[in-house]
């Protein structure tokens, strides 16, 4: 799941979420905007039953995946679209 949030200054906050119960034991998002640096925003579990992490991104388009443990890799379905690179968020 993504939320999206505009800031004031070309930037925009954008919150990476999954169910706990659809990932593995730990997950992080990795993407452009992070060098694709696996475990760099790994994603917290929260009272409500997700994972999650909060990340600043600067206005463009930007492709990520989620990693997770034993090399699993997930694409996120709300992104703006999926293509055979991972998932592409435009913000």
């Amino acid at each position: 799941m993504l939320k999206r949030t505009r800031l004031n200054d070309a930037k925009t906050k954008v919150t990476f979420s999954l169910p706990i119960d659809e990932t593995t034991p730990s997950v992080s998002v990795v993407g452009d905007f992070n060098g694709w640096q696996p475990g760099k925003h790994e994603l917290t579990p929260r009272r409500n039953g997700t994972r999650s992490v909060t990340l600043t991104l600067p206005t463009g388009v930007h492709r990520f995946r989620y990693l997770g443990t034993g090399g699993v890799w997930l694409d996120d379905a709300e992104a703006d679209r999926i293509d055979a690179q991972g998932s592409v968020l435009e913000v």
